[in-house]
């Protein structure tokens, strides 16, 4: 049993594939995780339980959900556009894709049409792996075009925090506008607040 600790602290995140390769039961795995020193994600996919770093809900969506983008309140939360902390993790996936059963960290799927689902993407290295999240500036057009359903305060809020900092781009923001189609929505928010 501490061979398999070890190797499970080790890597941090381990599949049900490479532990049974290095010959590890499973009868010990599920022990492990019933004594809380593993969390199950998924099926087949575990990680070491007191990992502590930044963000690690993020990296569990990212190795379980290979085409997961961090999104929406959860992206407005990362980039500082928000005071609001969700209690799901907002993801978007290809439209043609399935929900992968997550057992953990609770996540809300979102499914984006490819033309809005492949741009504004940026790669975020982590200590155990990576994410992917979009730019702040995508991640405000994405609000205003799902104001409907996750609230217009949210897009303005989040706008006006971007409005105010001092790598705020209004070009960049522009044109991220006119590609997910919100810029007669988002136009007339833009020239009240730059007027401010």
């Amino acid at each position: 049993m501490n061979k398999l600790k070890k190797y499970i602290k080790n890597y941090s995140y381990v599949t049900m594939k490479d532990l049974r390769n290095e010959g590890f039961q499973t009868r010990d795995i599920r022990k492990l995780v019933n004594n809380g020193f593993v969390k199950k994600i998924k099926s087949g996919l575990y990680k070491y339980s007191k990992l502590n770093m930044d963000n690690e809900g993020f990296i569990d969506i990212s190795k379980s959900v290979t085409n997961g983008i961090i999104c929406l309140v959860s992206a407005l939360e990362y980039h500082n556009l928000s005071t609001v902390n969700p209690d799901k993790i907002y993801v978007a996936i290809p439209h043609s894709e399935k929900k992968v059963n997550l057992i953990y960290p609770p996540v809300k799927f979102f499914f984006f049409r490819k033309r809005y689902y492949d741009i504004g993407i940026e790669k975020v290295q982590a200590e155990v792996g990576s994410f992917k999240i979009y730019i702040p500036e995508k991640t405000i057009c994405d609000m205003f075009r799902y104001r409907n359903k996750l609230g217009e305060d949210l897009a303005l809020e989040g706008l006006k925090n971007y409005l105010k900092r001092q790598d705020a781009n209004i070009n960049k923001l522009w044109k991220y506008a006119i590609r997910t189609r919100v810029k007669t929505i988002i136009k007339p928010y833009m020239k009240a607040m730059v007027a401010e």
